[in-house]
């Protein structure tokens, strides 16, 4: 790794570390149960949202009346993002006249966007209107990480509440989510991305002059039977337009990561600059690290989210810099074959497959990592191009249930479900019951805790032995042997863990993938939020025991050593076989130069 690596990865997480607190205390006075000057400040306009939707904001609902409030409402969404698929040839905002999507592609990507995955197997440019983008798809970037931030602060009434029978009011919490955080925020970076030269319109696409005419050689065969070979000049270039900006700032922020544009972050026009680059990068896992502050302010102890945060870091900056550190390493198989990689190291140096110019080894290494980190899924770089050991950083990172940092409000009750675990295994230690922030964790929430943590890893083995199985899913692999296998089980753990991020070399636009990804994905979202609403039903119910000599602290370095070894031994019993089948068996063949 070079100096100007640390320097910008150093400079990202500064940053990003910087702003924690404020946001984080900001969060806290929004969810806040009694009042305050953030939302008074907005007073009106919520009221105004409760009377006209008919919502009774004072109602305290169960865990089981929020759960289903909660798949109600997003069931009617994901209908609605089917429904705009198929109509949209009829339905205005569709300048490119883009007809019906196909049925199986449009339940695949309704599921997606109203589970938080926004998985694409489509091209955005070449399949989806205006309308449908704006209406469908941005629309379910704003209600699916408002879902998700609503479900963590249900979890996290139910740690702060004692003896009480209520975890929130879904409402409440979904509109303040949307109206006090992700609009204000979105507003402001789309107005910033705007500045920076990401698109924002409503035209038709533009056909333009290229610089350079170039030709290329048609094959095709004529009335008789016979080939004959054709040259085609190529003049002009057709640019996509839209209104790219308001979606790529709910979608970096929401971490939902589906892109405007087939080459998502990318592409000139949704990633311009290194300005835009550093700017959406920040976006990505501003809330979901803000979240931890908010949750030690609203339990009543800010050491409890500054070891969550912690626990974060200590995995997310070690793989950060083994991914780093494996692609600027270069390309084994090329160093085999006596290729200086780092001929032009002011310039590029090492592997620069699949990366763009503009950001280099250091911001595309953390993009992927942070991307698939925080249950992003958006990509400034082909991952499928990584080296096998900088592909396994990305592909591992989901595979860790989404939960270093993980998606807005899931990531952190992904996170909670294993502490509770983390505590539970202490308790198993010293002979006592567990407890965690003043509740005794019993068999109940045992039981939900272990369907959160172990449903996303059974989604993944499953499905990827399915896959592999099926000739329909073997067919899509573009790759033979261990890469096509890492290709294959990449866009498993991605669906299975609501990143969307996607490898590359897999048509996964086919009925048998949609299917299956579709599944993963809706598997791994709705009875997750269902599990993590019943333990905190469950939890609110109990009264709060207080600390004795026999207590273990969760806000020590103790604490934060053990949460990270049981996240990291979960992942690594669930996943090591598939992955030495995978980036392990590449990574040494290219190093003997096969």
């Amino acid at each position: 790794m070079t100096t100007n690596d640390y320097l910008q990865l150093g400079l990202y997480l500064v940053v990003l570390l910087l702003l924690v607190k404020p946001l984080g205390s900001y969060m806290a006075h929004v969810f806040a149960d009694a009042p305050n000057r953030v939302t008074r400040f907005g007073g009106r306009v919520e009221r105004a949202i409760y009377r006209l939707c008919g919502i009774a904001p004072d109602e305290d609902m169960g865990w089981k009346r929020y759960a289903l409030a909660v798949l109600l409402f997003n069931l009617l969404g994901l209908l609605a993002v089917y429904a705009l698929q198929r109509l949209q040839g009829w339905l205005p905002l569709n300048p490119q006249h883009f007809g019906a999507v196909s049925a199986d592609s449009s339940m695949n990507t309704a599921i997606s966007f109203a589970s938080n995955t926004n998985w694409q197997g489509y091209g955005g440019e070449s399949t989806m209107s205006y309308l449908t983008q704006m209406l469908g798809l941005a629309v379910q970037n704003f209600l699916s990480a408002a879902t998700g931030i609503a479900v963590l602060v249900a979890l996290v009434r139910g740690f702060a509440r004692r003896s009480a029978t209520g975890i929130g009011n879904f409402w409440v919490d979904l509109t303040r989510s949307t109206l006090y955080l992700l609009l204000p925020l979105s507003l402001l970076l789309s107005l910033l991305l705007v500045s920076q030269g990401v698109v924002q319109n409503f035209k038709p696409y533009v056909d333009v002059p290229v610089v350079q005419a170039s030709s290329y050689s048609t094959t095709a065969k004529d009335a008789a039977g016979h080939e004959v070979t054709t040259q085609a000049v190529v003049t002009s270039q057709t640019l996509p337009m839209g209104p790219a900006a308001s979606q790529i700032a709910i979608k970096q922020l929401g971490t939902n990561g589906g892109g405007f544009f087939n080459v998502n972050s990318a592409h000139p026009f949704e990633n311009p600059t290194p300005l835009s680059n550093f700017l959406e990068l920040l976006s990505i896992l501003l809330i979901p690290s803000a979240l931890c502050y908010t949750f030690g302010q609203m339990v009543g102890d800010r050491r409890q989210g500054w070891s969550l945060l912690a626990v974060m870091l200590v995995i997310f900056i070690p793989l950060l810099l083994a991914c780093t550190a494996a692609e600027q390493a270069g390309n084994p198989l090329l160093a085999h074959l006596g290729v200086d990689q780092h001929a032009s190291a002011l310039q590029a140096g090492g592997n620069m497959e699949g990366k763009e110019t503009r950001f280099g080894i250091a911001d595309s290494t953390l993009w992927a990592t942070a991307t698939t980190a925080a249950s992003n899924g958006s990509v400034n770089a082909m991952h499928d191009s990584f080296t096998p050991l900088g592909g396994l950083v990305p592909m591992w990172l989901m595979q860790l249930g989404e939960v270093i940092f993980g998606g807005v409000g899931s990531g952190l009750y992904g996170m909670l479900a294993f502490a509770v675990v983390a505590v539970f295994i202490a308790g198993l230690m010293v002979g006592r019951t567990p407890e965690y922030l003043g509740k005794k964790i019993e068999a109940y929430e045992m039981k939900m805790a272990s369907l959160a943590v172990l449903l996303p890893c059974a989604l993944v083995v499953i499905g990827t032995a399915i896959a592999v199985m099926v000739p329909a899913g073997v067919a899509g692999v573009a790759n033979p042997g261990a890469h096509g296998f890492s290709e294959m089980l990449y866009a498993v753990s991605s669906a299975s863990n609501n990143n969307g991020s996607a490898f590359g070399g897999l048509s996964a636009n086919t009925p048998f993938w949609n299917v299956l990804l579709g599944a993963c994905m809706f598997l791994a979202r709705f009875p997750l939020i269902v599990a993590m609403l019943a333990m905190a039903g469950g939890l609110a119910a109990k009264r709060h025991v207080p600390e004795s000599a026999g207590t273990l602290p969760t806000h020590t370095p103790l604490f934060v050593t053990l949460l990270a070894c049981v996240v990291i031994v979960v992942g690594a019993l669930t996943f090591l076989p598939a992955l030495a089948l995978g980036p392990i068996a590449e990574q040494l063949m290219s190093a003997m130069g096969h």
